[in-house]
């Protein structure tokens, strides 16, 4: 059983650079949103001379939904790598932000659920901004139902970690 277990042990703790491919995955999934947001900002600024204000208002809104994603995306990446993969030494590259690096799993679950509500409050007022082309009101009341359960979430887990961190306070 001694010899086993250090095999074994090398083998879980080695495993995780299969998650290396994925992170690779995630990165050209970032140079894929790159590229809409290009195609996308094209549009907008071609069509803004001719467009009213309000789709000026939901084309900029569109933009900013994109770069709420790639922003979503990089902090997995980064996390993920810092926590799965290999420690990053901050101090050997101050010029780094300081946000992607050194985040705790309550971190990251926070600034993922943070994303997460800002992503589809935008796209709530965006599908506001064109209320006049959703006439829906169940699908309204599903987009606003959605951002309501988020905000929730995000609140309960803020909660959580509060309380969690002032048990593990008092223990000290």
């Amino acid at each position: 059983m001694d010899r086993v277990r250090p095999t074994l042990e090398f083998l879980i703790i080695n495993s995780r650079w299969i998650l290396a491919p994925f992170l690779f995955g995630l990165i050209i999934g970032l140079v894929a949103l790159l590229y809409k947001f290009v195609i996308r900002l094209i549009d907008y600024v071609t069509l803004t001379s001719t467009s009213e204000v309000s789709e000026i208002i939901v084309g900029i809104l569109k933009i900013i939904d994109l770069t709420l994603v790639a922003n979503l995306v990089l902090i997995v990446i980064c996390s993920s790598y810092e926590n799965f993969l290999g420690r990053i030494d901050t101090s050997q590259h101050p010029h780094w932000p300081q946000g992607l690096f050194n985040i705790t799993f309550s971190g990251l679950k926070q600034k993922l659920l943070g994303s997460i509500v800002s992503i589809a409050a935008v796209f709530v007022l965006e599908w506001f901004m064109d209320i006049d082309k959703h006439s829906d009101n169940t699908k309204l009341i599903w987009v606003v139902g959605i951002l309501m359960a988020f905000s929730v979430a995000m609140l309960i887990l803020s909660l959580a970690d509060r309380i969690s961190n002032s048990e593990e306070g008092n223990r000290h």
